[in-house]
């Protein structure tokens, strides 16, 4: 791997922002915990297990990100599924498969549908800032755990915003890092949670080291990302963001 590249899920900056006062705007909490997770750029080194009653799989994984529009994942291990990625630019999703040798761009009718054959959507991976304009957000409640001041959040989408949820309840650390990321549908009844499981400092910054999404209504079903690696603020070039990069790996 070139060094220059080396710098997270869905899997969703390096100087660290204010933290809120009393007087918090929800919509900047929010806001700045998205921007915290991603960074201006970064090259993350993963590893997401999908965990079923019956069986158990394991996949590592690097992805890149530059602002907000731009990621690339792509699967390293296991050797069956090595070279599988996918790949975001702006609204538009591309997955590859090096078995048939395709690329294939995601339909808006597939966005809900698992990534990957896990418990996170399509959706999860490629707009998770669709939140911030597409939302009212209110804070419902604020906290004091080991010290840290943690804010519950309440977002409400936009009569016109083109979102499957009824509402979404975040908590979100005064130092940027979200503990819980709870999802309703439209009737208000809990559908899943992204749970932080692990805060580390990685990367020069606080992160969730390792999440779990959960589904509400399939007990014993998980999927877990952790991140083994991280940087941040690194020069990456729009090369890596094509379709070209996708199918034939140059990174």
């Amino acid at each position: 791997m070139n060094k220059r590249y080396l710098l997270p899920c869905l899997l969703l900056f390096a100087q660290p922002v204010p933290a809120c006062g009393d007087d918090c705007d929800a919509r900047a909490l929010v806001r700045d915990a998205i921007e915290h997770w991603r960074g201006l750029s970064s090259y993350t080194e993963m590893t997401m297990v999908i965990h079923r009653p019956d069986w158990e799989r394991s996949m590592t994984m690097r992805a890149w990100t530059k602002g907000q529009e731009q990621s690339l994942v792509r699967v390293v291990e296991p050797r069956k599924d090595r070279g599988n990625g996918t790949l975001i630019d702006d609204n538009n999703m591309w997955t590859f498969s090096p078995k048939v040798n395709r690329v294939i761009k995601v339909p808006s009718s597939m966005m809900g549908q698992s990534w990957m054959g896990s418990d996170f959507s399509n959706k999860d991976i490629a707009r998770a800032d669709d939140i911030i304009d597409q939302y009212e957000h209110s804070v419902l409640s604020r906290e004091t755990l080991d010290d840290i001041v943690v804010y519950e959040i309440e977002s409400v989408p936009h009569e016109d915003a083109a979102v499957v949820w009824g509402r979404e309840v975040l908590k979100i650390r005064e130092d940027h890092v979200v503990l819980e990321h709870a999802f309703y549908d439209q009737d208000g009844e809990l559908v899943k949670k992204l749970e932080s499981l692990e805060i580390a400092d990685m990367g020069g910054r606080t992160i969730a080291k390792r999440q779990r999404m959960t589904k509400a209504e399939q007990s014993g079903e998980w999927t877990e990302i952790g991140v083994n690696e991280v940087e941040y603020e690194i020069e990456l070039k729009d090369s890596l963001f094509t379709l070209s990069n996708l199918r034939n790996p140059r990174d």
